[in-house]
C-alpha cells in the first residue's frame, strides 16, 4: 500500500470516528397527525395542543407521569388539611419562564384565577370550580382553599388545562407559548411543523435533546413513507397500522403498543331529534359490531367499552356487553320510535384515520338496519367550530383523550348535550365525598348510568401505536394524558 493510500485511510478513519454512529445525535423529529389550532393548553380543547407543549414547554403545580401517577411539578411538595379543603404548596425556588419572568405564588394565583374566570375559555373549568380562595403568604408558598373536598383536585392540577402561565405573556401563548419547561418555543411554520429548543435556564434536569421538531402529516400513507425514509424519527401515535407487520420485521424500528385514555365514541347530539329518544340511541348501539369496527379500522387489538371510562382508571367496571351486536333488536327499537326506513342522518368525520375509516364502517352497519348516513369529512378547525363549539351536527366519531373525564356529562352544556339530573347528582356526590371506597362506588354508579342512558355510543379505547427509531429511548409507552413528553428522550444503543 502506498503512503498516499495509507494517508487517505487514516483520514477516513478519523472522520468516521469523529462522526460516531448515526444514532449519536441530540435532535428529534416527531410526527403528528393533527396540527393544533393554537399552542395554549389553557385555552383550547384540542389534544394536539398538549401533545406538543405538555411538560415540554408548560408545567403545572403537579404533573401526570407516563404511568398515570400524580407527581410533583412546580410544587415540590404539599400538605392537605384534615378536612380536605386546604392545600399548602411549597413552590420550587429559582424557577423562571423562558422570557426571564420569575415563577412565584403570584403566578399561581393569576393562572388559576384566569382559568376559573367567568369569561375563561379553558376547556376544563370544572377542575377549578371547587376553588374558594388562593392566598400567597410568601412568594414560594401557595395556599389554595376549596369550597369542599375534591378527590381529584391534585390530579386535575396536573392536566394541561392547569398549566402555569405568566401575566405578561399569557395573552400571546396561542402563537408564542412561553412556559417554564425544559424546552422553549422557537417557531411555528403553519401547516408544516413546530420547533422547540432546549432552554438553558431550566430549573430541573436538562433534557438530553437539544432540539425537537413536531412535524404534521395527516395522510397515513405519507406518514408511513416519511418514517420509512428516515425523515421522521418517531410517531407517538402512528396513523398507518396496516403496515405494522412490515415495521416489526424492520430492525430499524421499535413498534410499541400501549394504552391511552382515548374513549372512542359515536357522539350523538342528544338535543336534536331523534337522538333525544333513548330508544334511538340504544338502537344505534345494538346496530354496531364494535369488534368488527376495530378490526376494520385500526388493525390492532383494542378494549371494547360500554361506558365513558377505561380500564386504566380507578373503579372501572366492564360494561361492554350492555348492548351486544343485535341488528334485529336495533330495527325493532327504531320502528318503536317511529323512525322510518331510509331516514337520513349526517356523520361528521374529523381528520384522524380512526374517524375517517370508522365512519365508512359505521355507515354500512347503520344502513344494514335501514338508516341512510351521509359522511361529512371535516378539517380539524371546522370540526372544532361546528361540532364541538356550536353543536351543529347529528353524529360524529371522536376519541376523548382526557383521563377520568366523567365530568363532561355533568356540565350545563357540552357539545353532545347530555342533560340528566340524576347523573349530575351522582357526580356532585362523588366530588364531595372524602371516603375513597364511597368514591369508587359512585364512580361505578356513574358508569352504569351512562351505559343505561347511552347518550353516546361507546365503542373502544384507542390503543397507542408507537413507532420510532430503534435507537431512540425514553418516549412514553402509554398515554395516560394527551402528551408527547420528550423531556426524557435520548439516543443510544
Amino acid at each position: 500500500m502506498t503512503y498516499r493510500a495509507r494517508w487517505w485511510l487514516a483520514v477516513i478513519g478519523i472522520i468516521l470516528a469523529g462522526a460516531g454512529p448515526a444514532w449519536a445525535k441530540d435532535t428529534l423529529t416527531l410526527g403528528m397527525v393533527l396540527e393544533p389550532p393554537g399552542l395554549d393548553p389553557t385555552a383550547g380543547a384540542a389534544a394536539a395542543i398538549r401533545e406538543i407543549v405538555y411538560a415540554n414547554v408548560f408545567e403545572g403545580l403537579t404533573r401526570i407521569d407516563g404511568e398515570g401517577h400524580t407527581v410533583p411539578g412546580l410544587a415540590a411538595s404539599w400538605t392537605i388539611s384534615p378536612d380536605g379543603k386546604t392545600y399548602r404548596f411549597a413552590l420550587r425556588p429559582h424557577v423562571t419562564f423562558h422570557d426571564g419572568t420569575a415563577f412565584d405564588c403570584g403566578v399561581v394565583k393569576f393562572s388559576l384565577d384566569r382559568a376559573r374566570a367567568p369569561d375563561s375559555t379553558n376547556a376544563q373549568k370544572e377542575i377549578f370550580e371547587p376553588i374558594a380562595a388562593i392566598d400567597c403568604p410568601a412568594p414560594e408558598t401557595a395556599v389554595i382553599t376549596l369550597k369542599r373536598p375534591d378527590a381529584d383536585f391534585l390530579y386535575g392540577l396536573g392536566w394541561g388545562d392547569a398549566m402555569m402561565v405568566a401575566p405578561n405573556s399569557a395573552a400571546g401563548n396561542q402563537t408564542n407559548p412561553i412556559g417554564t419547561g425544559p424546552f422553549r418555543f422557537v417557531r411555528w411554520v403553519k401547516g408544516d411543523h413546530v420547533d422547540l429548543a432546549r432552554f438553558p435556564g431550566y430549573w430541573g434536569v436538562a433534557p438530553k435533546l437539544a432540539a425537537v421538531t413536531f412535524k404534521f402529516i395527516a395522510d397515513p400513507a405519507a406518514a408511513a413513507a416519511a418514517l420509512l425514509a428516515g425523515d421522521i424519527d418517531a410517531f407517538g401515535n402512528f396513523p398507518a397500522p396496516e403496515i405494522l407487520p412490515q415495521l416489526r420485521a424492520d430492525s430499524r424500528f421499535s413498534v410499541v403498543i400501549g394504552a391511552t385514555e382515548g374513549k372512542t365514541i359515536l357522539a350523538l347530539n342528544d338535543a336534536r331529534k331523534p337522538f333525544d329518544d333513548i330508544r334511538v340511541r340504544r338502537a344505534l348501539a345494538y346496530a354496531i359490531d364494535r369488534r368488527a369496527l376495530v378490526e376494520a379500522t385500526i388493525s390492532v387489538a383494542a378494549r371494547i367499552i360500554g361506558s365513558h371510562y377505561t380500564p386504566n382508571d380507578p373503579g372501572f367496571i366492564d360494561l361492554a356487553a350492555t348492548y351486544p351486536y343485535d341488528p334485529a333488536r336495533a330495527k325493532a327499537l327504531l320502528a318503536e320510535a317511529g323512525i322510518a326506513p331510509g331516514t337520513r342522518f349526517t356523520l361528521a368525520l374529523p381528520p384522524p384515520p380512526y374517524a375517517r375509516r370508522g365512519g365508512e364502517v359505521i355507515a354500512a352497519m347503520l344502513q344494514a338496519v335501514g338508516l341512510t348516513v351521509e359522511l361529512v369529512p371535516m378539517e380539524w378547525a371546522t370540526w372544532l367550530d361546528q361540532v364541538f363549539k356550536r353543536s351543529d351536527f347529528d353524529m360524529t366519531i371522536i376519541a376523548h383523550t382526557e383521563p377520568r373525564d366523567l365530568a363532561i356529562y355533568a356540565r350545563d352544556h357540552y357539545y353532545f348535550n347530555y342533560a340528566n339530573a340524576d347523573f349530575r347528582a351522582l357526580f356532585q356526590r362523588y366530588r364531595e365525598t372524602p371516603d375513597p371506597a364511597a368514591g369508587i362506588d359512585l364512580l361505578q354508579q356513574m358508569q352504569r348510568k351512562l351505559a343505561e342512558d347511552e347518550p353516546n355510543v361507546f365503542l373502544y379505547v384507542l390503543p397507542k401505536i408507537g413507532v420510532w427509531n430503534a435507537h431512540l429511548h425514553g418516549l412514553w409507552v402509554n398515554d395516560p394524558i394527551p402528551a408527547n413528553d420528550v423531556t426524557g428522550a435520548y439516543w443510544g444503543n
